[in-house]
């Protein structure tokens, strides 16, 4: 029926001096480190308007409070519900189903969804459940949930909440492989509405048609692509590998055999059956090999470049921005079909379809930087095929200097 994406107050905002800030406060790095950050950041596409946690800004990083993490979390939760509730007039004491996945690294009691319970003054029969583990595809994860949930509750009010939380899971070290989460995870998150009431189908702006769910952790390899664990020096911190793209393509593909997204791609015409897709801002590299694979061109690659470039990977709750981009830019017209393609540790990729229900234009989280969209910029090169394409990558300008 509706959902809201966070924005983090200005205050909050990781342009590039402030990130250098961050990055020179780490004395356990050296000069390879520092040139290896520096070469991640200018081709990540991420760019200077993303968000990050109170504790980092300030240089609490090393120091983190379960006060920063809860607090981190109350802002987006709370934030984000507020505006649901107000935006579709449904009171929190009609919720029947609350779905609330948090990121994996961060796991309070009591938990999350006891807080908005408690905030909110929900009925005593609510059922909650708490996710926490199921990383950036968590959120079509809680959506099956209450697709299966609803075929026992008849005319049911459910609540799926997707948190991101940077605060207590900074990395300290100076492993190349975890120190990737600092440069790509940025705060944010999202709270949707959902309804099985056909009487409330006028309301509707998406219908959920289809979600098929792929899990590869019986995969050693695929297991341990996206990880949580302390390197030598006993820092937290979540591990990143090389094989995190050949998992993502078993995933998607739910072919084993194959190591290759474009492979797996070779004669798929998705375009036949969906008119947006919307592919998880996990990366740039994962954006670009999930467009390979099925054949996907810029335009449709678009939001989800941008959704980086603007809030960076918000986990489970990216797919969403990518979305709002698509309302914002009046793409979305009744009848449309959109695919959306998330993936995540475990490794699992989870993906659905929504069908539009009326023609959508609100710009919502987009509201104060559509116009800006997609930004005229230079990639770090700034060299001839760079600058004819930047309408499309979403990359800012750098000046790297070779000799840092």
């Amino acid at each position: 029926m509706a959902y809201e994406c966070y924005k983090a107050p200005e205050d909050r905002k990781l342009d590039t001096d402030t990130c250098a800030r961050i990055v020179l406060r780490n004395k356990n790095l050296g000069l390879q480190e520092y040139k290896f950050l520096l070469k991640t950041i200018v081709s990540s596409g991420i760019g200077e308007e993303t968000y990050g946690s109170r504790n980092v800004i300030s240089g609490q990083e090393d120091s983190p409070t379960l006060k920063d993490s809860i607090s981190e979390m109350d802002d987006l939760i709370f934030d984000t519900l507020d505006k649901l509730f107000a935006k579709t007039g449904i009171s929190p004491s009609e919720i029947d189903i609350l779905v609330v996945n948090n990121v994996p690294l961060f796991s309070p009691a009591p938990s999350l969804t006891a807080r908005v319970v408690n905030r909110y003054k929900m009925r005593s029969n609510v059922k909650t459940f708490n996710l926490s583990g199921m990383g950036c595809s968590a959120s079509i994860v809680a959506i099956d949930l209450v697709q299966r949930l609803f075929k026992s509750y008849k005319n049911a009010f459910a609540i799926v909440v997707s948190t991101e939380s940077l605060g207590s899971n900074w990395y300290q070290g100076k492993e190349k492989s975890m120190m990737l989460s600092n440069c790509l995870f940025r705060s944010g998150g999202c709270s949707m509405l959902f309804t099985n009431n056909s009487a409330l189908k006028h309301q509707a702006i998406f219908r959920l048609k289809h979600v098929v769910r792929t899990h590869l952790g019986s995969n050693d390899e695929a297991y341990r692509c996206c990880i949580q664990l302390a390197d030598d020096l006993g820092y937290k911190g979540f591990l990143l590998t090389k094989s995190l793209k050949i998992s993502a393509a078993k995933a998607l593909a739910n072919k084993t055999k194959r190591n290759s997204l474009q492979e797996m791609g070779a004669g798929l015409n998705l375009k036949t059956g969906g008119d947006h897709f919307c592919v998880h801002p996990g990366g740039r590299a994962i954006i670009d090999e999930v467009g390979k694979s099925l054949s996907l061109g810029n335009y449709d690659l678009e939001p989800a470049r941008m959704a980086l470039h603007r809030f960076g990977n918000t986990s489970a709750g990216g797919l969403w921005y990518v979305l709002a981009y698509m309302e914002a830019k009046q793409r979305l017209k009744k009848g449309n079909k959109i695919l959306m393609i998330s993936l995540g540790a475990g490794f699992k990729c989870n993906n659905c379809v929504f069908e539009v229900m009326r023609d959508l234009k609100d710009a919502t989280v987009w509201k104060d930087s559509i116009d800006q969209y997609p930004p005229e910029t230079t990639g770090r090169d700034g060299g001839k095929d760079e600058v004819e394409n930047r309408k499309t990558t979403g990359v800012q300008r750098f000046t790297y200097t070779p000799g840092f």
